[in-house]
């Protein structure tokens, strides 16, 4: 049986082998971690279809087309398949006597290779990959043909290593925001009293009912719906010479994962109440921490936000998410004193921050707009009754 690489969309046209789970010769069950494929939008994970004994074709940190044979599985009955491994591990005592023979007779120009034959059991497992062989001289303990290619001597001061399909794509997409549009940012805080006031009061039994945490990202993507039908330029997009008015409000989240940024989609947020958008938000930082985010969820999208706060940021200028023409930057929330009724009093304030594109949105409508959001979170119960 051949392992391709999948059509997982129809922008996506190659992908890397970003890690192997199983090594060559390996015996796997039906369901198994092959290996884990990075494209430029997502991580995929290939399993078996079929127990049998696995071939790998592709090394890891090999981009190859989609479509492409990466592996094979031989489908073998149990008494072949045991027997095959069988005859293949007997040479591989003797290469490993070899690999020892070879740097002995040269430990007279280089004696420092005498103190690493404790480490000889390792060649023979690597000694199966076609690629890493060169690296074996540099490092003994490497994981993956992957990283020996970036493993450098530890006397040198910098390391290379090629970056990855995401963070290629990562930065194509925040360069081409810089070059393609006018993007320009307003600023303003938000009193977040009354929030934290009805979260401590219902926070027991919100979780009880629902089965998640009341948090502040649910207000927020509930005031910014609100928000946008107040201020269609702020939902729409830019099409060549066209506007287009999206008359739906898909709010994308970003969400940190191990590979890089990620922004789901929570679709027509407008519509779903705070327990919904909860559970979508928890669902997506599950998926996006396991690299289980789909390329569906990601796909579309008319307005975004993305909560720096939660890592400690007090003042961002977050970038577009083309082709969307707007995003709110949330902050950390800080005890700050502000004027209330002519007297000095502590609040807890956020300061929030919308980028805008400038060619479609005008400087009041991207003010007013970021106004309107505030008022909505300072006076959440506007939003509370429409429940």
């Amino acid at each position: 049986m051949e392992i391709k690489i999948p059509e997982v969309g129809e922008s996506i046209y190659e992908a890397t082998i970003a890690k192997w789970h199983k090594q060559e010769g390996d015996q796997v069950n039906k369901e198994d971690l092959l290996c884990e494929v990075e494209t430029d939008k997502i991580t995929l994970e290939l399993h078996a279809e079929s127990a049998g004994t696995l071939s790998i074709k592709v090394a890891e940190g090999e981009t190859v087309k989609v479509g492409s044979v990466i592996a094979l599985l031989a489908e073998e009955s149990g008494a072949k398949v045991t027997a095959a491994p069988e005859k293949e591990t007997p040479p591989a005592p003797p290469k490993a006597k070899k690999a020892e023979e070879t740097p002995t007779a040269k430990t007279t120009a280089l004696p420092p290779a005498e103190t690493k034959p404790a480490v000889a059991p390792n060649p023979p497992a690597q000694a199966e990959t076609p690629a890493p062989a060169p690296a074996k001289a540099k490092t003994t303990v490497a994981a993956t043909p992957a990283k020996t290619a970036t493993t450098v001597a530890p006397d040198e001061r910098t390391t290379r290593q090629t970056m990855s399909p995401i963070r290629r794509k990562i930065a194509e997409r925040l360069l081409a925001v810089r070059q393609q549009t006018a993007m320009a940012t307003t600023f303003n805080e938000a009193d977040l009293s009354r929030i934290i006031d009805l979260r401590s009061r219902h926070r027991d039994s919100f979780k009880e009912r629902h089965g998640v945490k009341l948090g502040i990202m649910s207000f927020f993507i509930k005031a910014c719906a609100e928000a946008l039908k107040d201020f269609p330029e702020v939902n729409a997009r830019i099409d060549g010479n066209d506007i287009i008015y999206q008359h739906f409000y898909d709010i994308g989240i970003a969400v940190a994962a191990p590979k890089g940024l990620l922004v789901p989609v929570i679709r027509d947020a407008d519509h779903k109440d705070f327990a919904e958008l909860e559970k979508a938000i928890s669902d997506f930082a599950e998926r996006a921490a396991s690299s289980r985010i789909e390329l569906s969820d990601l796909e579309g999208g008319t307005f975004s936000i993305s909560n720096g706060g939660t890592y400690g940021s007090l003042l961002s200028t977050p970038l577009l998410n083309p082709p969307q023409s707007a995003i709110l930057g949330m902050h950390a929330i800080q005890p700050r004193p502000v004027v209330r009724e002519g007297e000095v009093v502590i609040r807890p304030m956020m300061n929030l921050a919308l980028s805008y594109d400038h060619r479609l949105i005008d400087g009041r409508q991207a003010v007013e707009f970021l106004m309107r959001v505030k008022t909505l979170v300072e006076e959440p119960e506007e939003m509370l009754l429409e429940l």
